[in-house]
């Protein structure tokens, strides 16, 4: 190979490189989930240093592959949460009785994950094993004469 096409090879090797990291990337690992659980009063006693309303959010980590959450690794918890920010504050015990005695919430409903996030992706795992195995295994084709 002459010098020209060592070059022309090495330049269409880089520049392709760069082709192949554009492509989507399957999100694989934790992920650190807050949502909403209770909607607090708008005064001041629920409100930040930079004066923003917070409101109870229920925090948790999961493992998840392609946006499907597998297990949670990281049980639930009840957060001082902002929406529009997404900054949210860790409680003492003490205090988060406090607000849910003085709000008449239940701690154990605004805990509770959905099915989904709590059991959905074991379930979609769970079936797309069992359609690998099927599949692997499948039907044998008894050998005949008319099949010959």
């Amino acid at each position: 190979m002459n010098f020209i096409t060592k070059l022309l090879l090495l330049s269409f090797l880089i520049f392709s490189a760069n082709f192949v990291n554009a492509r989507l990337k399957i999100p694989v690992g934790k992920l650190q989930e807050i949502e909403l659980a209770a909607a607090l009063p708008k005064t001041d006693g629920y409100k930040d240093d930079t004066n923003r309303a917070l409101d109870l959010g229920r925090y948790h980590e999961e493992f998840n592959i392609a946006w499907v959450p597998l297990w949670i690794t990281e049980e639930p918890k009840l957060v001082l949460y902002n929406q529009e920010s997404d900054v949210f504050y860790d409680l003492s015990e003490q205090e988060l009785e406090t607000i849910l005695k003085a709000n008449n919430l239940k701690k154990e409903e605004l805990l509770e994950l959905s099915f989904y996030k709590r059991y959905g992706g074991k379930a979609i795992l769970l079936i797309i094993i069992a359609l690998l195995i099927w599949g692997s295994i499948g039907k044998k084709q008894e050998v005949t004469p008319e099949t010959l």
